[in-house]
């Protein structure tokens, strides 16, 4: 998918309105409002529907039995057979869309008061949706065995554009739909909700869905396992559209999946991940409804920030709980990566690297030129759909595997960090349970052993001669991304502390870093880290200043707004780009003074505020601004063609300095400054 911004609309939105992507109507942002937003966009990508096809609000006219009078019931949402009148005769799809408050079970406006008397009132329309949300119920309409009236079944999906339900329960169905939109960061949400509520697991909920979301991508990357070995692949992580509906179909479903881990476990790429102990400890009912969630969605098609996102929200909401974890957000990892722009030649370290944001960010940013470089004719969707190709992910696995690495001090983290990069692209090798800042020396031998072997490895494989002497991890790096942890209640050991210059004026773990990544870093390699801004301008840090001046070069300075950790905790802080100094370049430094150009920017907005809500772009007087937007995707037909389809919306952007920063930085590389 892609979106280009084509021009600016002069229509004056108030702050709780939104524009409907169907009809371009003005409408007031409530919960229902914005759930059938996502719905008209998700059968719009993911199922093929035409926009043309649809219409918002439909009054559907029956005879009621009872009184024998006419009567009308107004449906959010119905889709019309491909290029017919939007009359009710045609309607093939009912969708009931609700807030998230209402349940399934509500009298007046649950499942069976809206769409199934909706559904029972159209004779041409066969499947059905009631959504609020949290919860997706698809249903399809059967005659009963008398054929004098009618019967639900519970569907755990409904057929797209031109697809019938054998189409769906095709073991040898090569694909599942794209997610659009939000659609992912729902379904795990709506899956995690689901464990921790109706499975008695709050204390590893978490980890019980990272274990099927894995057996998903296992069973996705099976298909190029048995392309290289010329078989036919078959699914084995899929829910047939009525197996979640039988004991014997939810067991069926269960002794799929939890061989499939069995078999993920033993697997070369899999198995570092996982202890091997691991188990699915979900109810045949649970496992089958979760997995029903999953098997709908290609994992591999979708993109890393969709995936991303996804995953970093469930980690997040999940180790922020128990232990206080706070993880920077996705727009300043991404305009740090993107301002140094590491490439193929790069080897990367993040030695605090948490759920593995930076790691992951990095590992796509050269993805995208992987493939740019491989697809020099294509671009947009086509391009995009080349990210996940199996010529491009060799290279991206063989790239990620030689060339990122990632420490960190929680083991749990070290865990979730390998997991996030196997979704990003198998990169998870190089992910090390370590306390960097006592690296190499450190209480467990047998871990420094391992990084030390990866190092050698990479030395080996990237014919890094220069760097070649010494098997361990410091100078070794050309790029390191860091956000490390900061504040009066991390504290370092004195032990580990001395080891630093910089301890001689503080022993805060962020100016202990500061020493370490320097360490890491080869001479001239470059990093970025998100710093206090105590100790960019506090009297009493500037020997560290001084220090810093005399080992590195400073590349940027980019003052972030208050609200950028906001609301998990506030700090001032700044984004530094620093550059390791050669010693020729020390010496020289000394000898007469040093007189460069530094690039410095104030972030004022970071595209949402203080309590994390998105703000967007204004105009003079205040109001939001609406530009229009060109949204191309790619449209799967049955037989296994594709074609690029648009969609043109009128949208709020986000009010956001950094993209702006990051190619302002450019056109001061350049010279254009």
């Amino acid at each position: 998918m892609s979106t280009e911004v084509i021009e600016q609309e002069d229509i004056v939105l108030e702050d709780n309105q939104l524009i409907c992507v169907l009809t371009g109507e003005v409408k007031k942002v409530k919960a229902q409002e914005s759930n059938l937003q996502s719905v008209i966009i998700m059968l719009n990508e993911e199922y093929g529907f035409d926009l043309d096809d649809m219409e918002r609000d439909f009054k559907i006219e029956y005879t009621d039995p009872d009184t024998g009078k006419s009567k009308k019931q107004k449906v959010e949402l119905v889709v019309f057979e491909k290029g017919k009148p939007h009359e009710q005769e045609h309607v093939i799809r009912i969708c009931i869309v609700q807030d998230d408050k209402v349940k399934e079970t509500d009298k007046k406006k649950g499942l069976a008061a809206t769409l199934e008397n909706a559904m029972g009132a159209v004779e041409s329309c066969e499947f059905g949706l009631w959504a609020n949300g949290s919860s997706y119920h698809f249903l399809q309409k059967e005659d009963d065995a008398l054929g004098y009236d009618y019967e639900f079944v519970d569907l755990s999906d409904f057929p797209g554009e031109g697809e019938t339900l054998d189409d769906l329960d095709r073991a040898d169905r090569s694909s599942s739909r794209k997610p659009a939109n939000d659609s992912l960061i729902k379904v795990f949400k709506r899956s995690h909700d689901y464990i921790y509520g109706n499975e008695g697991r709050k204390k590893d909920a978490f980890w019980q869905l990272l274990n099927l979301i894995f057996c998903k991508l296992y069973d996705e990357k099976r298909r190029f396992i048995c392309a290289e070995n010329g078989e036919s692949y078959r699914r084995k992580f899929w829910v047939g559209v009525k197996e979640q509906n039988s004991e014997d179909g939810r067991k069926a479903v269960a002794d799929r999946i939890k061989g499939l881990f069995e078999e993920l476990k033993s697997d070369s790429v899999f198995s570092e991940v996982f202890d091997g102990n691991e188990a699915i400890g979900l109810t045949d009912k649970g496992l089958a409804f979760i997995a029903g969630e999953l098997a709908k969605y290609s994992f591999l098609d979708a993109s890393v920030d969709v995936k991303g996102m996804a995953y970093e929200t469930i980690v997040s909401n999940t180790l922020k709980q128990e232990a206080g974890q706070f993880f920077t957000p996705r727009n300043i990892v991404k305009a740090m990566v993107e301002m140094l722009n590491p490439t193929e030649t790069d080897r990367i370290l993040d030695p605090c690297c948490g759920s593995g944001g930076f790691l992951v960010m990095a590992l796509d940013h050269v993805r995208k030129q992987i493939a740019t470089d491989m697809f020099p004719d294509l671009d947009g969707p086509l391009l995009a759909e080349k990210f996940n190709s199996i010529e491009v992910n060799e290279r991206i696995r063989q790239y990620a595997e030689r060339s990122i690495f990632g420490f960190d001090f929680d083991p749990d983290l070290k865990k979730a960090a390998r997991m996030n990069m196997v979704m990003a692209g198998d990169g998870h090798a190089n992910i090390f349970h370590v306390n960097s800042l006592a690296y190499p020396n450190w209480e467990h031998p047998e871990e420094i052993e391992k990084i030390n072997a990866s190092i050698s490895r990479s030395l080996s494989e990237m014919k890094d001669l220069d760097n070649a002497y010494g098997s361990d991890a410091r100078e070794k790096f050309d790029m390191v991304f860091t956000n490390p942890p900061f504040g009066a209640k991390v504290k370092v050991e004195q032990e580990i502390a001395s080891q630093y210059h910089l301890s001689a004026y503080s022993d805060a773990p962020e100016v202990l870093f500061i020493e370490a990544c320097y360490n890491f870093l080869k001479p001239g390699g470059k990093m970025a880290i998100v710093l206090p801004d105590g100790i960019l301008g506090n009297p009493n840090t500037l020997p560290v200043r001084e220090w810093i001046l005399d080992k590195y070069k400073i590349l940027a300075s980019v003052d972030l707004a208050v609200e950028a950790f906001l609301p998990q905790v506030g700090v001032q802080a700044s984004l530094l780009f620093l550059q390791k100094k050669t010693e020729v370049e020390r010496q020289l430094a000394q000898d007469s003074a040093e007189d460069y150009d530094v690039f410095m920017a104030i972030a004022e907005k970071l595209g949402k505020d203080r309590r994390g809500n998105p703000i967007y772009l204004r105009d003079d007087d205040g109001a939001e601004m609406l530009f229009d937007v060109e949204t191309k995707y790619l449209n799967y037909k049955k037989d296994g063609s594709k074609e690029v389809k648009a969609r043109k919306e009128k949208v709020k952007l986000l009010d956001d300095d950094l993209p702006k920063i990051t190619e302002a930085y450019f056109n001061f590389l350049k010279g254009d400054l």
